[in-house]
């Protein structure tokens, strides 16, 4: 008789089988498949198992992208030092981390992006999972970055902190898939650069500085 741990194998086993199975397909025929059946049956597998794991091959897709994430998150948080990173630090080791995870599946990614001249601040609707994710990540860092006062608490222009760190995530994702310098030389570069401005201009400015004492000395009357 199966046992449970058995079971839970097998079914890791084979959505595993479908996620690697699909990058080998857009590899190989420059394109993703059209035919969840012809899919399903060059894995040798059912149809019907394919929709046990996956509605759709954007579903796949998707569990792709959060794959990517969550071996990034995995990997930073499993670093002691990261408990002691300000906020600015935590978001640099997260992209150079990310870009690391991202050349894994360089080809993977090039063969379904690499082409699109998209929005910076936008990906296909496949993403949006990896969006939702990413931004209780990056909450998470702005809140710490206030309680520290390393990142100011502005009204209403706070509440979009982690949309401007969302942007950077593709502005580096887009940079990347462009970059042919030795090493991605340049996309390490341009991260840097990036989040540098981004949390520059999230903190304390000299601006903050005066209306604060403005404040101060309007109250102090």
């Amino acid at each position: 008789m199966e046992t449970k741990a058995a079971k839970k194998t097998t079914k890791k086993d084979h959505r595993n089988l479908i996620l690697e199975g699909y990058k080998i397909e857009v590899l190989e025929n420059g394109s993703a498949p059209k035919s969840i059946f012809k899919f399903a049956k060059s894995l040798k597998m059912k149809e019907e198992e394919f929709y046990t794991y996956f509605t759709s091959f954007d579903s796949v897709k998707s569990a792709i992208w959060l794959e990517i994430f969550e071996d990034t998150l995995s990997q930073v948080e499993s670093q002691e030092v990261f408990k002691e990173y300000s906020a600015r630090e935590k978001f640099l080791s997260f992209l150079f981390t990310w870009i690391e995870e991202l050349k894994k599946n360089r080809s993977y990614l090039l063969s379904l992006y690499g082409d699109k001249k998209a929005n910076l601040t936008q990906l296909p609707m496949e993403a949006k999972a990896f969006k939702e994710r990413f931004k209780d990540f990056a909450n998470e860092i702005i809140l710490e970055g206030k309680e520290t006062e390393e990142i100011a608490n502005r009204p209403i222009i706070s509440d979009r902190y982690d949309e401007a760190l969302w942007i950077q995530v593709m502005f580096v994702f887009r940079y990347w898939l462009d970059d042919q310098s030795p090493r991605f030389e340049k996309t390490d570069a341009a991260i840097e650069k990036s989040v540098n401005l981004g949390f520059d201009l999230m903190g304390k400015s000299a601006l903050d500085s005066f209306l604060d004492f403005a404040k101060f000395m309007y109250q102090s009357k």
